[in-house]
């Protein structure tokens, strides 16, 4: 029996606002001439190769904040999304997530759908916890979740394991978030 070897194929770079429909292309670059949305939605493929796509997304969403907001919302948003690579179906090959931001009139509602984690029951239901050490700096893990938890006022999530939606609210003014106690 004879194998016929595959040619290898050469790699290309691409860059990733190509990956996205026209029609999004604002979604990810701040334009201060558009007119301000309501709610933006985008479904996020399954690989850590996307998060710059994502903390563009945030940015923009937030761009017509001060950086220190801007900042803070992209960090946790981007929190939400590295948790949901980690953790879920979502991050395996062909899942996907979407991040959907919502603006309201004192502050962003960021919502994160996942695909939930593998073989869990439609009606189970656990809500997700912050690792009570995830702040130590020597700590191994769980940094993520602990950090929303610190730092965005109100948060929470479904607690459907089998589909998840994790979300927090940053008020503009950033009340009640120890952000603003840093010097």
């Amino acid at each position: 029996m004879t194998t016929i070897a595959t040619p290898r194929l050469p790699e290309v770079t691409l860059p990733l606002s190509e990956l996205v429909p026209a029609r999004y292309r604002h979604y990810f670059q701040p334009d201060p001439t558009r007119a301000a949305y309501r709610v933006r939605s985008y479904e996020f493929g399954s690989s850590p190769q996307w998060m710059p796509l994502v903390r563009a997304f945030l940015n923009t969403d937030a761009g017509h904040r001060d950086p220190d907001f801007r900042y803070l919302f992209t960090l946790l948003g981007s929190e939400l999304a590295s948790n949901t690579l980690r953790h879920t179906r979502s991050g395996r090959p062909l899942g996907h997530y979407t991040l959907r931001c919502e603006r309201r009139r004192t502050g962003l509602h960021l919502t994160c759908r996942d695909q939930g984690t593998a073989d869990a029951s439609p009606t189970v239901r656990d809500h997700l916890r912050p690792a009570p050490h995830g702040l130590d700096s020597e700590s191994d893990g769980g940094r993520g979740l602990a950090l929303v938890d610190h730092l965005a006022p109100q948060w929470g999530d479904d607690g459907f394991v089998s589909r998840r939606r994790v979300w927090f609210f940053l008020p503009y003014d950033l009340t009640d978030s120890p952000w603003n106690d840093a010097p």
